[in-house]
């Protein structure tokens, strides 16, 4: 099924609405609460294009007017209204290219250093701030649940959530290989030095049922946080570090206050994980919700941040590209973003 599929979005959304009806409908918090985010977006997308239908439709009628009676102000009233269309269009324009199953979800962020060394741990902080200004315009929120720092600069990795309709559908488009060339301000010479991170993006799956997961099937340590955190970092072993004995995924969180929260956070990305993992093996492919995986090194590149000899920042998927590198790592990557949606 595709977005533009008017009619089978309609009876998904009639059959969640019947779901929602039933009496015993929320027994179950965090099932019914994805379901009415569900039903939200489904009437969202419903609306969008039987609105978008009827404006046309309106506008068939009045061209065959117009061009019936030779009506100029007739003729000039449609200019407008194609214009107005055109602009409902583009505000909504995400209906049309997030039609993904988890496209509405929140987004689970990891950002790895690559080859190159210091400036890698360095260049991943730099994508690091790139992604949480970028959600800062979008009215996103975030929140870092666990980082490695680089012991002379930058993080080794780093895993963040963001908060808010479609992020994970946005966020997707940045999965692969990112590579940065610049003079290192690590090296006394001031050579000019590549270095790559990579960057890993997963939907948020919250509910339990969907990707269930018994106490026998992990392993739970605890330790004590060493990052920000608030009164208890380096008081109390509230971080946690889940591993899942049947794959050897292992996830963590240090950054909430509690041992409870941090162990809710952990549990909610290996959901995430473990759904990714039984997509890609259902697909044989890692297309969809992850993309290929590809080494943090040469030619495996999704994008280039060149900051000397000149100052470019090129997709080479889409093959855009611009001068304007500090827009760009101070947040700035809506135009990517958009050119990949329409790739």
């Amino acid at each position: 099924m595709t977005v533009f599929d008017l009619a089978q979005k309609e009876k998904e959304v009639w059959e969640l609405e019947s779901l929602s009806q039933k009496e015993d409908f929320w027994s179950e918090p965090e099932k019914a609460g994805k379901i009415m985010r569900q039903i939200e977006n489904g009437r969202e997308t419903i609306a969008f294009w039987n609105g978008l239908r009827d404006e046309v439709a309106s506008l068939e009628e009045m061209a065959k007017l117009a061009e019936s009676e030779e009506d100029k102000e007739l003729k000039a009233e449609i200019e407008n209204k194609l214009a107005e269309i055109e602009e409902i269009f583009l505000k909504n324009e995400h209906l049309v290219f997030m039609n993904g199953k988890n496209d509405p979800s929140n987004a689970i962020v990891t950002i790895r250093s690559g080859a190159g060394g210091v400036d890698a741990q360095d260049f991943s902080e730099m994508l690091l701030r790139m992604y949480l200004r970028y959600a800062e315009r979008k009215n996103y929120k975030t929140q870092i649940t666990h980082d490695s720092r680089g012991e002379e600069a930058g993080i080794k990795s780093a895993t963040f959530k963001v908060t808010g309709k479609y992020a994970y559908g946005y966020l997707k488009n940045e999965i692969g290989v990112h590579r940065l060339v610049r003079l290192s301000p690590f090296n006394a010479d001031s050579l000019r030095q590549t270095s790559f991170a990579s960057v890993e993006v997963l939907p948020e799956i919250a509910d339990n049922a969907e990707v269930p997961i018994r106490d026998e099937e992990i392993r739970i340590d605890t330790y004590r946080s060493s990052g920000a955190g608030g009164q208890h970092v380096n008081k109390t072993d509230s971080a946690v570090r889940i591993t899942h004995l049947a794959t050897g995924i292992v996830v963590a969180c240090q950054n909430e206050r509690s041992q409870m929260q941090n162990k809710e956070e952990a549990m909610n990305m290996l959901r995430s994980k473990l759904y990714t993992l039984r997509k890609e093996e259902e697909e044989k492919a890692k297309r969809d919700l992850r993309g290929e995986y590809k080494s943090a090194e040469w030619g495996n590149q999704i994008r280039s941040y060149v900051l000397h000899p000149y100052k470019m920042v090129k997709d080479h998927r889409t093959k855009m590209e611009t001068a304007q590198t500090e827009d760009v790592l101070d947040g700035d990557i809506e135009g990517f973003i958009e050119a990949r949606l329409r790739s």
